[in-house]
Formats: C-alpha cells, sequence, structure tokens
C-alpha cells in the first residue's frame, strides 16, 4: 500500500491520507468542500459539490490520474432534496465513460459539510 497526499486538496481533518495506492487501483478518502485554507467554501451545496470535485482532481494529479480514471464514486449527503444541485455539478467533470456511483444520504458529515465524496480509480 502506498499513501498519497497532495498539497492541492487541503489538509486531512484527521490521521488518514488522501487516498492510498494498492496493485493498479487508488482509493480515496472522502473529501468535504474544504478550501485549501481549510475553511468550508460556503452554505451553497453548488459550490459545496464542485469544491469537493477539485480537492479530487487535486489528489487524482498526485496519483498520476484524472477523472476519466475514476471507476467508482460514493456520494454522500446531508440532505436528498439537493441530489438534483449535486448531479448537476457532477455531470461537469464527468464525460464519456461514466463510473459507477452510489448516492447516500446521510445524518451528519464532518465540519457539517453538505456533500462527501469518495473515489476509486484505476491506473489501468
Amino acid at each position: 500500500m502506498q499513501p498519497i497526499n497532495s498539497d492541492k486538496a487541503p489538509a486531512a481533518v484527521g490521521p488518514y491520507s488522501h487516498g492510498v495506492r494498492t496493485g493498479d487501483l487508488f482509493y480515496s478518502s472522502g473529501q468535504v468542500p474544504l478550501t485549501l485554507e481549510g475553511k468550508i467554501v460556503s452554505e451553497d451545496v453548488a459550490e459545496q459539490t464542485a469544491q469537493v470535485l477539485d480537492n479530487i482532481g487535486g489528489v487524482l494529479d498526485v496519483a498520476g490520474l484524472d477523472y476519466s480514471n475514476i471507476v467508482k464514486t460514493t456520494i454522500f449527503i446531508a440532505d436528498m432534496n439537493d441530489f438534483a444541485v449535486i448531479n448537476e455539478v457532477y455531470a461537469k467533470y464527468f464525460t464519456g465513460k461514466l463510473p459507477a456511483r452510489s448516492c447516500v444520504e446521510v445524518s451528519r458529515l464532518p465540519l457539517d459539510a453538505k456533500v462527501e465524496i469518495e473515489v476509486v480509480a484505476s491506473f489501468e
């Protein structure tokens, strides 16, 4: 297992890596909508979703990957009523072959974020 950390994403808020590589797969930790300065980008769910995906992009970049390498995403949202807005922003980051995806509503997210996303990507 090779831990991967990026200065293109906010520092981890706990004892974990931004992601890990094992074999031909990359597993990210969940990303919340923190700026590089460690602040929630805004209360707007669209802006939060874009920040989360930008953070994921920064981690992928350091691993030598990009969004086209993602094979699975898991989206955690605080309110299922935000699903359509989150989906609209999400769609801007993925073109061509779309990854598998799960989306679940949870009772609460770290730092009271409205969205958190984790990904699995392939080096193949």
